[in-house]
């Protein structure tokens, strides 16, 4: 609309205003006029600053990879967590090929050879024809004749033709049979980290759900009664908290045995401390505002003072809290994994696989890096989403 006041005498001077200021608005003008910031609420603004955090969106879409890699991996996987084959034990997820004729040859650092294709698809281990103890050698029959592997020098292996050439490696290719290589036992890794996965991820599924219903309760009715209850439920937090998980499983397992269970309970049982102590904080702060005063005086019950006032109000604490805790919970899991107080053997975890990948570290490091990086990558992922909502979730910084 145009400006009235460069069109419009004053109306006491007996002046008429001009009819044409009341026209409709043009629809460009319209446009215009209609840009405006749109009303988000608190969630919906709390969803838009997550989205634009570079490092949660990554920390989410890795999570979101782990549980697919975790769920669905093993399924498309040729391979069982538990089937050996000690004919192809510490195959790496990359080797070097020597070409006899037309057969590819792999020779393995534990003196032995191993027919491949071009590719890199495992065949078979060979049979050696003799050995020369005095000579440290060792004889294989191909389609194209006799090779000889030479062991002679110290950490040195030489794979000469029948007439004692060196033959030099054609081409360094990815092991297609086992794509991360295999254990000392002939196990597929990419298929145990799989089931390692799953693992963790039920490992972050009941530390959230004991944070959720044991941390936030707990926690909510301390810091909302207040005087000599919260005194002796914190107090039992305290004796709860100073006693050593290790010490809880280890006396789990005089009961239940090792394993996955053992962890579990042992989380059930200490893991929401931490959760308890942040909800009795946020309790004891907002009791004293106002609406709680008012569901009060309409007769409202405490339970459902705590649980429908209190708690959504303190949602923002709880869930940063939750999700810093988890990555903690994953790390608990692969420690005692580590230590032989996690899941039993032949099962996969990827405490286990770094325990069992200790002994041929200088050799096979690829069984130990593996299971190392998952765990990495899980911990920082479930930190970068725990940054992005602590930031997302701060009313201070809602624009």
């Amino acid at each position: 609309m145009r400006d009235p006041i460069n069109h419009v005498t004053s109306v006491n001077q007996g002046t008429a205003i001009d009819p044409s200021l009341w026209n409709k608005l043009r629809d460009e003008d319209k446009d215009e006029a209609s840009v405006a910031s749109v009303s988000l609420t608190y969630w919906q603004d709390v969803s838009r600053r997550f989205r634009k955090n570079k490092a949660a969106m990554l920390g989410a879409i890795i999570i979101v990879l782990l549980i697919l890699f975790a769920l669905i991996g093993p399924l498309l996987s040729k391979h069982s967590y538990e089937e050996q084959n000690l004919s192809f034990a510490n195959m790496p997820p990359r080797f070097d090929l020597y070409q006899v004729g037309d057969q590819y040859l792999y020779l393995h650092k534990n003196i032995k050879l191993y027919e491949t294709t071009a590719d890199g698809t495992l065949l078979e281990l060979m049979s050696k024809n003799k050995e020369d103890m005095v000579k440290k050698q060792l004889v294989y029959t191909t389609i194209s004749g006799d090779v000889i592997v030479d062991y002679s020098k110290k950490n040195t292996l030489i794979l000469k033709d029948a007439k004692g050439n060196t033959l030099e490696t054609v081409k360094n290719v990815s092991n297609q049979t086992y794509l991360l290589g295999t254990d000392h036992l002939g196990r597929d890794l990419l298929t145990r980290i799989m089931y390692g996965a799953r693992i963790s991820l039920l490992v972050a599924v009941i530390a959230a759900l004991v944070n959720l219903v044991i941390g936030m309760m707990y926690g909510g009715i301390a810091g909302y009664f207040g005087g000599k209850v919260d005194n002796i439920m914190m107090r039992i937090v305290d004796v709860v908290s100073i006693i050593p998980l290790t010490l809880y499983v280890i006396l789990i397992m005089v009961v239940l045995n090792s394993g996955l269970l053992s962890i579990i309970i042992a989380l059930g049982s200490v893991y929401w401390v931490d959760m308890a102590r942040i909800v009795r904080g946020q309790m004891l702060s907002l009791k004293e505002e106002e609406f709680v005063y008012a569901a009060k005086t309409i007769g409202t019950k405490p339970l459902q003072i705590i649980t429908r006032h209190l708690l959504p109000n303190a949602m923002g604490s709880i869930i940063v809290t939750m999700t810093m805790l988890i990555p903690s919970a994953i790390f608990i899991e692969a420690f005692m994994s580590f230590i032989g107080l996690g899941v039993t053997a032949p099962m996969a975890s990827w405490g286990t696989l770094c325990n069992e990948a200790l002994e041929s570290i200088r050799s096979f490091s690829y069984q130990l890096f593996f299971p190392a990086i998952a765990i990495c990558i899980t911990m920082i992922a479930f930190n970068f989403i725990g940054d992005g909502l602590r930031d997302a979730l701060d009313p201070r910084l809602r624009k």
